[in-house]
């Protein structure tokens, strides 16, 4: 533990906010695999959904640099081929 009291508060703060990153990166790595699951389906309608619900979680976390740019683009672009793929069958 800290022995300076700024020091122990910034330990706190810090604690909080990787809890809260945490689970920003567990929510948009479950909406990924939600939009896989769907895909694998040839469900449509529900992989577009899906695939809005995934790209807004992955620019989310992007913007609050959780993951970096180029990341986010490579995953988004990933998904895209998947639902395109699945589109012209």
């Amino acid at each position: 533990m800290a022995n300076i009291k700024s020091s122990a508060k910034r330990a706190l703060l810090i604690e909080k906010a990787t809890a809260k990153n945490r689970a920003a990166k567990s929510l948009m790595k479950t909406n990924i695999k939600k939009f896989d699951t769907v895909a694998a389906e040839n469900d449509r309608e529900a992989a577009q959904n899906a695939f809005k619900v995934a790209v807004k979680t992955v620019d989310r976390a992007a913007t609050r640099n959780l993951i970096h740019k180029n990341k986010a683009a490579r995953r988004k672009s990933a998904m895209a081929r998947k639902l395109n793929a699945m589109e012209s069958k």
